[in-house]
């Protein structure tokens, strides 16, 4: 993020606390949300889960954490080590307990006396999904899912786009390669459709996930070749850095592999989803039309049930 970047990102983050849209809870990127920030973005889920539902996909809600072990089955830990959160707890007996309250007190490191418990935060809305499919065989239609909740990423920012937890509305695909892409295709053009109903001029771009490292360069050069992830984006903070406030991923086999999903044939099935950002599609309406509700235009308001 350039200079002038995150000068534009943090006066409109302090805009929203201002406005009592965002309120600070003291870690940079973790916020309270007011009411009126939340019935915005309520009022957005419910529209997108309304044009989703002509697919007729399955409907599952997931906890904002994900099993160690399952976690571990995906490559998320040697693609993004600097995002990931771990779950840890106290497992000590009484005296641990006191001396680790002694160590608080004299403001020594107390969190070594932590170990490792059975869970990570999620990463990505559709992460516990797959394992709730493990060694299935899809029918030739394969399995469409509707999915919302929060994520985490450890990249703390001023940026008000860059939240640590947010929200995301995924519609997730399994099936052929075909029907994977299709589904990619599919959500791209209905959700350019979706923001320019609300009067967002949303424009897909090629992306790239922010891989770790040198061999992640690699990734991204691979990931763009192949032009698995693409992204919606507009201006929030930047006109010359646009933010993305919804994406598509096309997975090939990378999730049904180690989950052992599969299609009739025996093949390992492909996966895609599309996902809406709702705190960033949010955030982007009110940059676009003010921070008064009932002053956007009554054609946004009306979609939106608002």
């Amino acid at each position: 993020m350039t200079h002038d970047h995150l000068e534009l990102a943090e006066q409109y983050q302090k805009e929203l606390v201002a406005e009592g849209l965002l309120v600070q809870t003291g870690v940079m990127g973790v916020y309270g949300r007011s009411g009126v920030f939340e019935e915005a973005l309520e009022a957005f889920d419910q529209f997108v889960r309304k044009q989703g539902q002509a697919l007729h996909p399955e409907v599952m809600r997931f906890s904002p954490v994900i099993g160690r072990a399952n976690y571990l089955k995906t490559t998320h830990i040697e693609s993004f080590p600097n995002l990931i959160g771990s779950v840890h707890s106290f497992y000590g007996k009484e005296k641990d307990h006191l001396e680790m309250l002694r160590k608080i007190q004299d403001l020594e490191e107390w969190t070594d006396d932590l170990d490792p418990t059975d869970l990570m935060l999620t990463p990505a809305i559709c992460y516990p999904l797959y394992p709730t499919v493990r060694d299935t065989v899809l029918n030739e239609n394969g399995r469409t899912f509707d999915l919302m909740g929060f994520a985490f990423r450890h990249e703390p920012s001023v940026d008000p786009a860059r939240m640590q937890t947010f929200r995301m509305h995924e519609f997730v695909r399994m099936g052929t390669p075909e029907q994977a892409l299709g589904h990619r295709d599919f959500w791209l053009k209905k959700a350019e459709e979706i923001y320019q109903t609300l009067g967002i001029n949303a424009k897909p771009a090629l992306a790239n996930d922010p891989f770790f490292g040198r061999g992640g360069r690699a990734m991204v050069v691979s990931q763009r070749e192949q032009e698995l992830k693409y992204e919606l984006v507009v201006p929030i903070t930047s006109e010359e850095k646009p933010t993305a406030i919804a994406s598509s991923n096309y997975h090939l086999d990378h999730f049904s592999q180690p989950f052992n999903i599969r299609l009739a044939n025996g093949e390992v099935a492909h996966t895609a989803c599309f996902g809406f950002g709702l705190e960033r599609t949010t955030l982007a309406m009110f940059k676009k039309f003010g921070f008064d509700v009932k002053a956007w235009p009554s054609e946004t308001k009306s979609v939106l049930g608002l």
